[in-house]
Formats: C-alpha cells, sequence, structure tokens
C-alpha cells in the first residue's frame, strides 16, 4: 500500500494508522468545499477513519450530498465516519467551567469516541458554584484522564488536578469578556497553575486534547 496520496492541493498521509494508531485528521479551515470532498473521498477509498475538524453547517451540508453516512456533531463542528474498536475499560473525562465552553468539549468527546474511548462528560461546573464540582468530584477521580476546557478566569483545571491523581489536560477557551484577550488570558492561566500534573493545549483545540487523552488512556 501506498503511505502518500498526492492530491495536488494535498498529499493525505495513508501512513498514519500504521505509525499512530489514528489515520491523519482533516482541517477544514481553508480548504474550500470540492478540496475536502476529494480528501474524504481518498480517505474512504483507503479504508480509513475520516475526522474532520472546525467544519461549518454549510460545508458538511455540502459533504452530505455525495456522503450520506458522515456524521456530524454540530457543537463541536466535527463530523467523522467510521470508529476505531478499543477495548479500553478506563474512561476519559471531560469536563467544563461553563456552558459556553461546551462547543470545544464536543470536539474533544467526538475525538475521543472516534478514537475508541469510553467518556463521561460533566459541564457547567465552575469555580463561580464550586459545589457543582465537588458533587461530581467522585466520577472525575475514577477517570484515566481528564480533560478541563475553560474561558473566563480558567483556574478550574488547577483546582482538579489538585483533587485528582490522573493527569489533567487544560484546554483554554476564547470565551471571555475584553481582557481575556480571546483567549490568551486563560491559556496564560493554565501555562501558569501550580498545580503539577497539568498539560496545556492550544486555544480552542478541543481535537488536540481529545487526541492526546486518547494516547494516555491506552497506555
Amino acid at each position: 500500500m501506498k503511505s502518500i496520496a498526492n492530491l495536488g492541493f494535498a498529499k493525505l498521509d495513508l501512513d498514519r494508522f500504521r505509525r499512530k494508531g489514528f489515520p491523519e485528521v482533516v482541517l477544514s479551515i481553508g480548504k474550500t468545499n470540492q478540496q475536502l470532498l476529494k480528501i474524504a473521498k481518498e480517505f474512504i477509498k483507503h479504508k480509513q477513519v475520516l475526522l474532520i475538524t472546525k467544519l461549518e453547517r454549510k460545508k458538511y451540508s455540502y459533504l452530505k450530498r455525495f456522503l450520506p453516512q458522515l456524521k456530524y456533531n454540530p457543537l463541536g463542528k466535527i463530523a467523522f465516519l467510521g470508529k476505531i474498536k478499543n477495548k479500553t475499560k478506563s474512561y476519559v473525562c471531560v469536563v467544563t467551567a461553563g456552558t459556553a465552553d461546551i462547543p470545544i468539549a464536543e470536539e474533544a468527546v467526538v475525538t475521543l469516541e472516534v478514537m475508541g474511548n469510553r467518556v463521561k462528560k460533566i459541564y457547567d461546573v465552575g469555580i463561580a458554584g464550586v459545589q457543582r464540582l465537588i458533587e461530581n468530584i467522585e466520577i472525575i477521580r475514577k477517570a484515566q484522564v481528564v480533560i478541563v476546557v475553560a474561558g473566563m478566569d480558567a483556574v478550574l483545571a488547577s483546582l482538579i488536578s489538585g483533587l485528582v491523581t490522573s493527569p489533567v489536560i487544560a484546554v483554554p477557551t476564547s470565551i471571555g469578556y475584553g481582557a481575556n484577550f480571546s483567549g490568551l488570558s486563560s491559556l496564560l492561566t493554565m501555562l501558569n497553575s501550580c498545580s503539577p500534573g497539568v498539560g496545556v493545549v492550544n486555544i480552542d483545540n478541543g481535537f488536540g486534547a481529545g487526541y492526546l487523552a486518547s494516547l494516555i488512556n491506552r497506555c
């Protein structure tokens, strides 16, 4: 089997599943409908699981006309076709500080599920009402990995990390008022965490958090 499919405008890494345990993922931003369709068809042709991130609904509607089995999560703006089978008994817990953080969390959730992971979701438990977190802490503690998605002051990741033994993957979101600087303040808060065991991905990168958590959950 060839390792690269050269489409002219894109060179698809067909060997990534063998190397990494999951195929190359398609970022939809900057790609035309026609380019996305050609890429999707090529991966399907080679029997690869298809995952397309940051996909707007209009682009999904176009793809759906030609790929009727393509699934879509409108909150997470992520589409997929096929899933990896995994026998891992442990689960990943995805936690959000607020309701507005859910779209990024859903991107992580779909990524995890397509990669074959069990997922438990706990949404809207930010520290402004910390009792909401405490009510769910035992579910979080039993997770193999915890993903914490937060904007605004973004301190939820540090708080959770101090209460669990598992690694915490922190996802800063662009949710917040002016001084949030489109997620930059949240990113800096998470990077400056005083709680050990926190790793940070880029702003609004639910996919990256889900992928990393899946790798950890396999170990």
